[in-house]
Formats: structure tokens, C-alpha cells, sequence
């Protein structure tokens, strides 16, 4: 499994959520003209617009790391209007693992499945 899925969860600070809805388009924007190896990436709110759920699937690690190089100059913003944990699935290469360090990461090898 070359694959790395990944469930980014993002809790939105009280008042702050016109401003992530508006970086959330420009991360997509940009995940959209730059990112070559990205197979998913969708945002999802939760009923009371208080949390966000990114879904985001990479063909492999290297892709893994374009999209952070990508998206790298709208984290800081991302960090500044929330608060960031991250769920990886797969086998990520140690260059991805370090290119993470510092994030609140919880990794997830595959198991079992079709």
C-alpha cells in the first residue's frame, strides 16, 4: 500500500469561521493548480460550524510532501484560526514522518481490507 490517506482534524476558534472558510478555499484552490500526486481532498463541517474534517489521499509519500511544500505559506493561517491533529493512514516514509514532526500526528499502519 504506496497510498497515505489522511483525516485532518481542525477545531475552529469561536468567531473565526468566515475567516477558515476563506483560507479553506484558497488552500483548495491552490491544492488544485499545484499538487500533481493529490487524489483527495475535501473539507467537511460539522453541524455547528465549530470543527472541520480534512479528507486527503496521496498516491504516495513524495506526494505527501508536495502538497505540504504546497500549502506550506496558508498553515501558519490555518494554525492561527484553529486547532490541528492529524490521523495518518499507511506506511509514510520517515522523510513524511519528519517532515511532520511537531504536529499532533497519531499513525494508523493498514491492517486488513480489500
Amino acid at each position: 500500500m504506496n497510498d497515505i490517506q489522511v483525516s485532518a482534524r481542525l477545531k475552529i476558534k469561536p468567531g473565526k469561521m468566515e475567516d477558515f472558510k476563506k483560507l479553506a478555499n484558497s488552500c483548495v484552490e491552490l491544492v488544485k493548480q499545484k499538487d500533481k500526486g493529490t487524489i483527495q481532498y475535501d473539507w467537511f463541517y460539522n453541524y455547528q460550524k465549530s470543527e472541520c474534517i480534512v479528507k486527503e489521499r496521496y498516491v504516495d509519500s513524495e506526494a505527501g510532501l508536495d502538497h505540504i511544500a504546497n500549502v506550506g505559506e496558508l498553515l501558519g493561517g490555518l494554525v492561527e484560526l484553529s486547532t490541528i491533529s492529524l490521523e495518518i493512514y499507511g506506511s509514510p516514509s520517515d522523510d513524511l514522518k519528519n517532515a511532520l514532526d511537531g504536529w499532533d500526528v497519531t499513525y494508523f499502519d493498514f491492517g486488513v481490507g480489500l
